[in-house]
């Protein structure tokens, strides 16, 4: 192994935002040597140690070429928790997902949280000045996530194999639809097909009803959340031995995961679910229940005691001494019984009353919610699950904030989502670019 390469113990000191990074290297490298950690018994200096204010990914460097919508919202978390996210987009198109959801007065509302936190260039990665800037810029980075087709990077010249040229200890992400192999690698691939195939919609729906697909994006999100977790594995193996590696992620597999076991229900005794409305196989009583003004509730008798509870609160606490109850299957198989129990004694009350009943008598509940439901409700509020950020366009706007709370080094929003290349300028000089080169760069058109 060559000197560059050498192990040694890695400081866990990191700068941020304010570094200067047109002589930025890897967070990696420095001095020519790669920094590993837990390989040799050296303990850092205390003014090598983060202070409070730091967050866990600062130092990092993440190249964003994703588009809708698991690969941003990767990057976005990683970005919520401190690294220098970089969005690449096309000079003219921009990421669709500025296009997505609402607007007010042509201001994305979307685009605003799931790309806040993240720097943006506009770059034609088909031509070759915009190639060999994103060549450039991913020789100083940590992470790149793209979503293109498997070999649209190899096509342009910028494929993992290049990039890893120059830069060995890159993690290249690449989310598709249905991976870099296999007979469907080359389709065009989305959540909703992700949704179709993984069993989820089959799954959903009225017994006498359509399959039902998710009103959102729900392949993707569970798909970018993974992608996150991943990438920080992937740089995990980096601070071990020096080298990156590319991550194949594709939507189908996390959500099939979600889904539940049903292949393996099917392998073993032959079975096929069919859809049974907002009813559980698992346990029961397990429904949404209407209660007498107008309003709806979600009741979950998971655990054995809970359903003894709601048994005894609706007024028929025979039943729990009988042996079918004392398993969710065997509750399952006597569901038309209990959800009339629950339905009725639920239908002659209010929901602030149920809600009330539920929760002195130590029973599962919860009211479904709307968005205005959300935005007041004081668990949320006082929680700050949902926070106010202040953005250029719109003022004060309300975002979900980050996704997990860290008690020594806490993520934060430092900015919303940017227009297209809002700062095109300042990173190419921080790739030593100079005011004129910039200049004749974006007559090329590849550059904004």
């Amino acid at each position: 192994m060559s000197e560059r390469y050498a192990v040694r113990m890695a400081s866990v000191k990191r700068k941020g935002h304010s570094t200067n990074r047109r002589k930025r290297i890897p967070s990696h490298i420095e001095g020519g040597t790669v920094r590993v950690g837990l390989l040799e018994n050296v303990s850092p200096s205390e003014t090598d140690l983060p202070t409070m204010d730091q967050m866990p990914l600062e130092g990092l460097r993440v190249l964003d070429v994703s588009t809708i919508l698991a690969g941003p919202l990767c990057c976005q978390i990683l970005g919520d928790y401190g690294a220098d996210v970089v969005k690449i987009e096309h000079p003219d198109r921009g990421d669709n997902m500025r296009g997505h959801g609402h607007s007010k007065d042509g201001v994305p509302l979307w685009w605003k949280e799931i790309s806040r936190n993240k720097r943006t260039v506009a770059l034609d990665l088909k031509a070759g000045v915009g190639a060999e800037i994103f060549r450039r810029l991913a020789a100083t980075a940590d992470v790149v996530v793209e979503n293109f087709r498997p070999g649209t990077l190899e096509r342009w010249g910028i494929g993992p194999e290049i990039l890893q040229k120059d830069n060995p200890g890159l993690v290249v992400v690449r989310l598709t639809g249905f991976g870099q192999t296999g007979p469907y690698s080359g389709r065009a691939g989305f959540g909703t097909l992700a949704e179709a195939m993984s069993g989820f919609a089959d799954a959903t729906g009225e017994p006498d009803g359509p399959p039902t697909l998710p009103a959102f994006g729900l392949a993707d999100t569970i798909c970018g959340i993974a992608a996150s977790s991943a990438t920080l594995m992937a740089l995990r193996h980096r601070d071990r031995t020096g080298r990156g590696q590319v991550v194949d992620m594709n939507i189908l597999q996390p959500i099939m995961t979600a889904v539940g076991p049903a292949p393996t229900v099917y392998q073993q005794l032959g079975l096929i679910e069919s859809r049974h409305g907002n009813r559980s196989t698992n346990n029961a009583p397990r429904n949404t229940y209407r209660t007498a003004d107008g309003k709806w509730v979600a009741v979950s008798t998971s655990a054995q005691r809970i359903a003894e509870r709601v048994l005894e609160l609706v007024g028929h606490p025979e039943v729990i001494h009988e042996a079918w109850f004392q398993t969710g299957h065997g509750r399952v198989q006597r569901v038309d019984l209990l959800d009339a129990y629950v339905g009725d004694w639920i239908a002659a009350r209010s929901r602030e009353e149920v809600l009330a009943a539920f929760t002195e008598a130590g029973a599962a509940i919860a009211a479904v919610y709307n968005a205005q439901d959300i935005v007041e409700d004081p668990h949320v509020r006082e929680t700050e699950m949902l926070i106010e950020v202040d953005d250029e366009d719109l003022g004060p706007v309300l975002q979900h904030n980050v996704m997990w709370r860290l008690s020594a080094s806490p993520g934060r929003i430092r900015f919303t989502g940017r227009a297209l290349g809002q700062d095109t300028d300042e990173i190419l000089a921080e790739l030593g670019y100079s005011a004129s080169d910039i200049t004749e760069l974006k007559k090329s058109e590849a550059v904004r």
